[in-house]
C-alpha cells in the first residue's frame, strides 16, 4: 500500500546501485543516508544492521550481500532477513569476486588456483556458516 511504502525508512550508504533502485522505484524520499566512509576508526559496515536496523531507526537498508549476510546471522533479535535483489537493465546489485596475483608470477598463480579447487567445498561450507548469499555458476 501507498501508506506502507511512505513510512519505510530505508538505510542507504552512497553511491550505490541501490539508490539508482530507490530512484526508479520513486522511494528516495524515504531514505536516511550514510557514507561509505565514515573517517571514524570504530566504525564498521555492519552496524546499520546491528544498531540502526535492530533499533527500528530505520526500517531496511541495502548492504553488500557478505556484510549483510554476516552481521544478519550476527543479530539475536528481531529477526533480520536478507534478500538478495537481483540485477534489473541498468541496475546491478551481483558481483563476482576475484583473486589476482601480480603479471608473471604463474607458479604463484597456479598454486593458489589449485588450493582453491582443492578446497571448494570447504571454502562453500565457510561462506554459507557466514551467511554469505551465494550466486549460482
Amino acid at each position: 500500500p501507498v501508506e506502507r511504502k511512505k513510512a519505510l525508512r530505508i538505510g542507504l550508504f552512497d553511491r550505490s546501485p541501490a539508490a539508482m533502485w530507490l530512484i526508479k522505484n520513486d522511494m528516495m524520499e524515504n531514505i536516511i543516508p550514510y557514507p561509505i566512509m565514515s573517517g571514524d576508526a570504530r566504525a564498521y559496515p555492519g552496524e546499520i544492521i546491528e544498531k540502526d536496523l535492530v533499533n527500528d531507526k530505520i526500517n531496511l537498508t541495502f548492504v553488500w550481500g557478505p556484510i549483510a549476510g554476516y552481521f544478519a546471522k550476527r543479530v539475536q533479535s528481531p529477526e533480520v532477513v536478507v534478500i538478495p535483489m537481483r540485477s534489473e537493465p541498468g541496475i546491478r546489485f551481483d558481483f563476482s569476486i576475484a583473486m589476482a596475483v601480480r603479471f608473471g608470477e604463474k607458479d604463484w598463480k597456479q598454486q593458489i588456483q589449485a588450493l582453491i579447487d582443492t578446497h571448494r567445498e570447504r571454502i562453500r561450507t565457510i561462506l554459507v556458516e557466514y551467511g554469505v548469499p551465494l550466486l549460482e555458476d
